[in-house]
């Protein structure tokens, strides 16, 4: 009987999930995207489970957005130059955010925009997608990806701690740089959210936290681990979205070119080196529980639990 009734609290809480976020749009944080996957699985009697799994991963998350959020603080020295330079140097002295802003943008918004901004509002919900498929179906490889994203996320704070840089937008309106328009500004107030800035300040506290991209690295990041870990000819198609992030952002007004190669070449670092940090870490783990138990007597042990 009870655990009917936690189902029935899990449909009314996806409806109601799902009912709030049509009527408000906002972005897909971690913390929103737990709540509703504790609803859906509270229909599937797994909200215990799901949440021994995806809580350390969610709050480690959870915590590096706020670490994120006060990397601005330390550091009060914003770099505006470096990376439209390179830009311009890499394509023939014109920004290519100018480039496809000439060709796309028309001074409203088009479905385009919209096709370009929805990659880039679904930063935290393709991975965790992914990472609860994973968890379900290749529960060997679940820790591989969550520590690939903690890594990716973590080497870009203490980035954005050394090196705070401003997006394109913010050049812009600051003088460094030609006018850049923030598209992303008017996809919102399509979406019937008036006062952008005030609500992109709420989600996002670092506005100087741009390079690298971690839009580029986790999209990256999601496409190498679909490539990797299934076996469909299919799974190439996983590209498209990246893909639509590289473009999109720099269209949008978002990141430079710099910054979204960077980003992408810190996911495909992290990939590669993830394996063998497991590896370590493993190890590691092992010598720590060996030690334990010598030192322990049997009736004072807890139990461990190795996470790869």
């Amino acid at each position: 009987m009870r655990q009917k009734a936690f189902q029935i609290i899990g449909v009314i809480g996806v409806i109601i999930s799902v009912v709030i976020f049509i009527k408000n749009p906002s972005f897909l944080t971690p913390d929103k995207l737990l709540v509703f996957l504790v609803f859906v699985f509270m229909i599937f009697k797994q909200a215990i489970e799901m949440l021994k799994r995806f809580l350390p991963f969610v709050a480690i998350l959870l915590v590096y957005e706020s670490f994120r959020g006060i990397a601005d603080g330390l550091n009060s020295r914003v770099e505006y130059m470096w990376m439209p330079a390179v830009d311009r140097l890499l394509f023939g002295g014109t920004l290519p955010t100018t480039t496809l802003q000439n060709w796309w943008w028309m001074g409203q918004t088009n479905w385009y925009d919209f096709l370009f901004y929805l990659p880039y509002m679904l930063h935290f919900v393709l991975p965790i997608a992914l990472a609860v498929y994973v968890w379900k179906r290749i529960p060997s490889k679940y820790w591989q990806l969550v520590l690939s994203y903690v890594l990716v996320s973590f080497i870009g704070f203490f980035v954005f701690l050394g090196f705070p840089a401003a997006p394109p937008w913010m050049a812009s309106d600051l003088g460094y740089i030609e006018p850049i328009h923030r598209i992303s500004s008017d996809v919102w107030w399509s979406l019937g959210v008036k006062d952008f800035p005030s609500f992109y300040n709420e989600i996002s506290p670092n506005p100087v936290a741009a390079v690298p991209s971690l839009h580029a690295a986790y999209a990256t990041l999601f496409a190498l681990f679909i490539t990797y870990l299934f076996k469909s000819k299919w799974r190439f198609i996983s590209w498209i979205y990246p893909a639509l992030i590289y473009i999109g952002t720099v269209y949008l007004g978002e990141h430079y070119f710099i910054d979204e190669l960077l980003g992408a070449m810190l996911a495909i670092a992290v990939f590669y080196a993830t394996p063998h940090i497991a590896k370590i870490l493993q190890h590691a783990a092992k010598k720590l529980q060996n030690k334990y138990r010598l030192r322990t007597p049997n009736k004072q042990r807890m139990g461990y639990f190795v996470l790869f």
